[in-house]
């Protein structure tokens, strides 16, 4: 099972290079897993994508849509984000030896504390997955 972060599902849902690559990746999965923080950054990706003008507010209202859609279908397995996986990204960021930002911190801790491979389009957030010893796979 794999913890999908956002990079890969702003590929799924959106028009762009990794688009192909990500969708295959999701749908060999047969329990994706995705936890709110996800929901929010995808949110903010298509915001994005919509003030670069590389999405109408058309086209954005239909990605959110589906994309809601399928977490009600129950296409993505939720999983919290907790006080656990916090504390743990504070200790990997507080460690100084990766150049893991906040938001990646948490999308790490959420896959390693649910026993989770990160699937990832960030070359940058592998890295730190390496450099830790999280098992990821890097799409792109």
């Amino acid at each position: 099972m794999a913890y999908i972060d956002t990079s890969v599902l702003a590929a799924y849902y959106c028009p762009e290079r990794l688009s192909a690559r990500a969708q295959k990746a999701l749908r060999s999965d047969p329990d994706p897993v995705i936890s709110a923080l996800v929901e929010l950054e995808l949110h903010s990706a298509v915001a994005a994508k919509v003030r670069g003008l590389e999405l109408s507010m058309a086209a954005a209202n239909q990605i959110v849509s589906l994309f809601r859609l399928h977490v009600a279908d129950g296409c993505f397995r939720v999983v919290p984000v907790e006080p656990r996986e916090y504390a743990l990204a504070c200790r990997w960021i507080g460690g100084f030896s990766t150049a893991l930002r906040t938001l990646d911190a948490l999308h790490l801790a959420a896959a390693f504390a649910n026993n989770l491979t990160l699937l990832t389009a960030d070359r940058a957030l592998a890295r730190s997955a390496t450099h830790l010893g999280v098992t990821h796979e890097l799409i792109g």
